[in-house]
């Protein structure tokens, strides 16, 4: 066992009334007015927090609902227009940052939604579910060890089955830990950053394809770092490349199969992967500071990316790497 446990899930369940007031109370101030449906007017760059950031490390895997400021995930600013209305989605890593974002902008966009998540994060799971209950689509969440092939088969087999059909897998879940040099990273932090981030895809998304028919789509998620690794975080930079490359050479296979794959790249997003080890408590001082914009991007920020990237009207785009840095460009 490394200083990451288990990777292993519990089922989630619907918040009662109450708790659903609690969470509407605890959403970042700039998106707090209106309804979850989304009738609040969206965010501008100027309502995020900007660096200095306070520093409250968390142990992994950390907590969106503990983090100060608050990430917002479009709670109460995401609006649906029916983009993904009837389609059936599984998101690895939905509990919270950007898998949460994508989890409740794919409810408002008409899709059911299996979503998965560490025991830890139960209480960021709970939210979840509760948002896409809310926007009457069905929620799922699945127990079980995203490291092991035999789980990533029976998550598929069982997300499919209870949500009616599998048309979207989106490939979110990763592990960051920081280290100061390739010496101290562990062999078996490596093959656990390995299995959970290029591993877990790979088995998921083979699973996914003897479900899937034409006009299914696999979203993965890789990183600027892809293309411009930090030396801290080398180890999980290189399963970021690895997921763009197995995004290009897999929409090559499945084009004519009508099945697409896209990859959304993001830069520094305010997410707990920062706050639970993914970062120093020095970089996540001033983190995102380096890009042009000048602060971390919102997880709501980046959740439309998601959309587009299964969005049947952008039948033609596959292979492609929508990326979302803040001004920082992307991985080619």
């Amino acid at each position: 066992m490394t200083d990451t446990s288990r990777r292993t899930f519990l089922a989630g369940a619907a918040l009662t009334a109450g708790v659903a007031v609690t969470l509407a109370s605890n959403t970042p101030a700039s998106a707090q007015a209106g309804s979850g449906a989304g009738s609040a007017t969206a965010p501008t760059a100027a309502d995020y927090p900007k660096p200095p950031y306070p520093v409250e490390m968390q142990p992994w895997p950390g907590l969106a609902s503990r983090m100060n400021p608050r990430p917002d995930h479009g709670e109460t600013s995401y609006k649906g227009s029916g983009k993904l209305a009837g389609k059936k989605a599984l998101i690895t890593g939905g509990d919270s940052g950007i898998g949460r974002a994508a989890a409740i902008a794919y409810a408002r966009e008409g899709a059911d939604v299996a979503i998965n998540y560490l025991p830890a994060e139960e209480p960021d799971a709970k939210e979840v579910v509760a948002l896409i209950e809310a926007e009457g689509r069905k929620a799922v969440a699945i127990p079980g060890d995203l490291r092991t092939e035999e789980f990533c088969r029976r998550l598929v087999a069982e997300a499919a089955d209870q949500l009616g059909g599998l048309d979207i897998l989106v490939n979110n879940a990763a592990l960051q830990q920081t280290r100061p040099s390739i010496a101290e990273i562990s062999s078996e932090l490596f093959d656990d950053t390995m299995k959970t981030n290029v591993y877990a895809p790979f088995w998921l998304t083979k699973a996914a394809l003897e479900r899937m028919g034409s006009g299914a789509v696999i979203v993965n998620t890789s990183s600027e770092q892809a293309g411009n690794p930090s030396p801290e975080i080398m180890h999980y930079a290189m399963t970021r490349a690895a997921v763009l490359n197995f995004t290009k050479g897999l929409a090559k296979e499945l084009a004519p199969r009508g099945i697409r794959v896209n990859a959304v790249a993001p830069g520094p997003f305010w997410t707990p992967l920062q706050v639970s080890g993914g970062a120093t408590e020095e970089k996540l001082r001033t983190f995102g500071s380096d890009s042009p914009m000048g602060r971390a991007g919102q997880p709501a920020e980046i959740a439309g990316l998601y959309v587009a990237a299964a969005d049947p009207l952008l039948s033609f785009s596959t292979g492609q790497i929508f990326g979302s840095t803040g001004g920082n460009g992307q991985p080619a």
